[in-house]
């Protein structure tokens, strides 16, 4: 075989080789972006989850302030109807000790 054609099949297996290298490396290129788009999918349903969460507890809070506001009202009123009930109990004195 003469030089020219040992080059000719070097030059070949060289671009051959570069091919694989570039074949190997643009697929090992997609499944690292395969994974990154699994991990941010993980991290937006986890998201999610928790967004639920929050605004689960912000609605539980919301009720729960309710709930006291209104026991708050009840007892300001049975207190009202204790003083209106009972004898000793000057409403005009009561006044007065609310405005202190």
């Amino acid at each position: 075989m003469s030089t020219t054609a040992w080059i000719i099949v070097v030059v070949v297996a060289a671009l051959v080789a570069l091919g694989v290298v570039a074949f190997a490396g643009r697929r090992r290129s997609e499944q690292v972006r395969e994974e990154r788009r699994g991990e941010a999918q993980e991290h937006r349903e986890e998201a999610r989850a928790t967004s639920r969460r929050a605004e689960q507890a912000r609605l539980e809070a919301e009720e729960q302030a309710e709930r006291a506001r209104r026991e708050q009202e009840t007892a300001r009123e049975l207190e009202e109807k204790a003083a209106r009930i009972d004898p000793d109990v000057d409403v005009e004195d009561e006044d007065k000790d609310d405005k202190r």
